[in-house]
């Protein structure tokens, strides 16, 4: 039986020794990917609504990244709400959740700037935070008893604050009580109605996390039996489950997102593409497109939890697999350029994803709970000719790791619309060379 003190145990005897030389890289890797991605989603009118909400509330000894500061928590606020808000970030594969880990990185990087980590010391925090989200999404999925997936990321990203802001086991264990019993999210965040909360509501888990740690940190108990206490997590939340937790292993099966796509959507998107490219499809000529494709992608992004052709928002966009196949076929990618106001509501897209069909496969799914993301896609023209495409995995997935060179051009790419190639080159080498620097010296190059 898995208890809360299990946890903390893994949490404080987990150390930068313990992390394999590939599993180093991969965080590396995920760093490097979600700094690009937040500093692409700076200046966007969400995250800047949290901007005007944290600066409301004072300064602190945290770094606001592109500039600012405020405390612990409030940071972990903004900072996480940049990775997220682009939905370009990774993703956990599990046959029941589908988690985002590199919402646990601004957290672990703010307290690693308050408490003067190392960079050893902020990878091994990442660590540990990947390993304990990974495990939960995956033996003790949320999702279909109504909870949202960030009801793991508060326990996963309190584990991460608490081990860089140095709590020993018992205060950790209160840490994580307080965090797992306090702040647990609806599922509702993602279904019907999408609103701009999809975008933020990890990173307000996030700053619930760190709060939580710094109470812990400060003396405040929490409940020590969180899981296996009456009434408690398992018995309300999850159900009955094990874990088997291992230094920063699950970061292995973390996917790179190579579009600006919801994660399910990622090889539909690529075939589609490769599809219009491969055949030069006259968008104007399409009578039908269909995707057959796994439960969970059916579910939550073709319609089994409220229509995904009432398209008007990027928030409702980047979860609507109509939107996103209609549009990629159209213009040939799906980058940020493909959820501005005026592309949403063009009616040429408007037009053709009212012409998508999506649809659950068995076969499909039972391959997506064997590790694959494969996606089947018909355009069917005008004259009657149908094209198709049929996809295994795509490049960034677990089977199909993006390398760091692609990782690289990726952050430079997002990263570039704010900083020039020399400060960018730095954050690179920064992140590169992590075990050998600070955190601070990280933060200093994001102002």
């Amino acid at each position: 039986m898995t208890t809360t003190a299990e946890t903390a145990d893994f949490v404080t005897e987990t150390a930068f020794d313990d992390l394999s030389a590939d599993t180093v890289d991969e965080l590396k890797k995920r760093i490097l990917d979600s700094l690009g991605i937040a500093v692409g989603a700076m200046g966007a009118d969400s995250v800047e609504n949290v901007r005007a909400t944290v600066e409301e509330l004072g300064e602190g000894d945290c770094s606001l990244w592109g500039g600012g500061t405020a405390s612990p928590p409030d940071a972990t606020m903004l900072n996480t709400a940049f990775v997220r808000y682009l939905d370009y970030m990774d993703s956990f594969l599990a046959p029941g959740e589908t988690p985002h880990p590199s919402d646990n990185i601004a957290a672990a990087i703010a307290c690693g700037e308050y408490a003067d980590r190392s960079g050893e010391e902020l990878l091994a925090a990442v660590g540990v935070a990947y390993e304990v989200q990974g495990e939960l999404a995956w033996n003790a999925p949320v999702r279909n008893k109504g909870w949202d997936h960030v009801t793991h990321t508060v326990i996963s990203a309190t584990a991460g604050a608490a081990k860089l802001l140095g709590l020993d086991r018992e205060a950790t264990r209160a840490a994580i009580g307080i965090a797992g019993t306090a702040h647990n999210a609806l599922r509702v965040t993602r279904t019907e109605g999408i609103t701009e909360w999809k975008g933020l509501a990890s990173a307000n888990t996030a700053r619930n996390a760190v709060y939580s740690a710094m109470l812990a940190k400060n003396g405040v108990e929490g409940p020590t039996n969180l899981f296996e206490g009456q009434k408690g997590w398992k018995q309300v939340v999850s159900g009955e489950f094990d874990v088997d937790y291992s230094p920063g292993e699950r970061v292995h099966d973390v996917m790179t997102k190579k579009y600006v796509a919801e994660t399910y959507a990622q090889s539909a998107v690529e075939g589609i593409i490769e599809l219009a490219e491969r055949e030069d499809i006259d968008p104007g000529e399409v009578t039908e497109i269909r995707l057959d494709t796994f439960a969970g992608a059916k579910l939550i992004i073709g319609g089994g939890e409220g229509s995904r052709y009432q398209v008007e928002t990027k928030a409702q966009a980047d979860h609507s697999l109509p939107y996103m196949l209609a549009a990629a076929l159209i213009d040939r990618e799906m980058t940020n350029a493909q959820y501005e106001p005026e592309r949403i509501n063009r009616s040429d897209v408007q037009e053709l994803l009212r012409k998508v069909e999506v649809e659950a496969d068995d076969e499909l799914t039972d391959r997506f709970e064997a590790g694959e993301m494969p996606a089947v896609v018909d355009v069917t023209m005008a004259d009657g000719t149908t094209y198709r495409i049929e996809k295994d995995d795509f490049e960034g997935h677990p089977n199909n790791s993006m390398s760091w060179e692609r990782v690289e051009a990726k952050f430079h790419r997002m990263a570039g619309t704010r900083y020039d190639e020399s400060r960018r080159d730095e954050i690179v080498e920064t992140v590169l060379q992590l075990e050998d620097r600070d955190v601070s010296d990280l933060v200093a190059l994001l102002g």
